[in-house]
């Protein structure tokens, strides 16, 4: 059971200040909910938040579950800085003072209250129930339980159409899949090495599937690589594979390429890719084997 003295931020999520113009705007409760799981995750002991590269891959991830209502991309500025009307922190300049500058807040201080519910399990819980079934459409609702992996209640269970219940909670479980595979590899391309992080976009690196989600319909982070867009590109059309140890294969025969030596495919062959620390989310040998057969190596 919440704590008595969370009650305050209860109601402040239910009533958070959002444009409602074109339906309840997404951006505050998106960027709530990841705070929570931040804090799950025991990243947010401090009551001091950074506006991170990764912080906005993060948003965007989320932000997938919205993007049929809201195609437009996000900006995290905004809903960082402006949370602060709602009084869930403070908004801080390079020099740790308060700024009104929306589009330069490197930090944040949470208000110390707030911090302690979202630190506390059963607070943490209330403030995802209520942003989820408070802001967002049924089929958005069950992306987020399986995102944030809680179970669907009863109330939000979606009866009339069974398919859209599968394609709704599909959502949330590819976004996860990117939030799995995508910081395990450090925002870092197993293929090249290359990492690139910004504010505003967070990371160009993709979470590739390795036995095609089509056919396998299958997320879980075994079956994912981290890769720069060129290398998933190439990794899909079958001219690289990797070997049971993760060792780069080349199907030289079926390309031409040009450019600095160290950046061609060819030059690759034989070369460990980059992997994650965490030996759970490293490529399954079932789906790197399939990935050769399916391609011809």
């Amino acid at each position: 059971m919440a704590k008595p003295n969370h009650a305050h931020w209860f109601g402040i999520a239910a009533n958070l200040r959002i444009d409602h113009a074109r339906g309840p705007a997404p951006h505050k409760p998106l960027l709530l909910l990841i705070v929570t799981e931040l804090a799950e995750q025991g990243q947010l002991v401090q009551p001091l938040l950074s506006l991170t590269p990764e912080l906005t891959f993060r948003f965007l991830a989320y932000w997938a579950i919205v993007a049929v209502r809201r195609p437009q991309r996000p900006d995290i500025r905004l809903p960082f800085y402006h949370l602060h009307s709602d009084g869930c922190w403070t908004p801080l300049d390079e020099h740790g003072n308060r700024t009104s500058d929306r589009f330069h807040v490197p930090a944040v201080r949470l208000d110390p209250d707030f911090l302690e519910c979202l630190l506390d399990s059963a607070g943490r819980a209330e403030l995802r129930r209520i942003l989820i079934a408070t802001y967002f459409e049924p089929g958005e609702r069950l992306a987020l339980y399986d995102l944030v992996g809680m179970p669907v209640p009863s109330a939000d269970s979606v009866q009339e159409d069974a398919a859209r219940y599968v394609i709704s909670r599909q959502r949330g479980r590819e976004a996860r899949f990117r939030l799995t595979v995508v910081p395990a590899y450090n925002y870092t391309c197993a293929l090249t090495g290359y990492r690139l992080t910004t504010i505003d976009a967070g990371s160009m690196v993709e979470a590739a599937h390795i036995h095609e989600f089509s056919a396998s319909q299958n997320n879980d982070p075994g079956n994912g690589l981290a890769l720069c867009p060129n290398a998933h590109w190439a990794f899909d059309e079958g001219l690289w594979s990797l070997t049971d140890t993760c060792h780069v294969l080349v199907a030289s025969h079926r390309f031409a390429e040009a450019g600095p030596n160290g950046s061609l495919l060819s030059s690759m062959a034989g070369r460990r890719i980059h992997l994650p620390a965490d030996s759970a989310i490293q490529p399954d040998q079932c789906h790197l084997a399939w990935h050769r057969r399916k391609h011809g190596f």
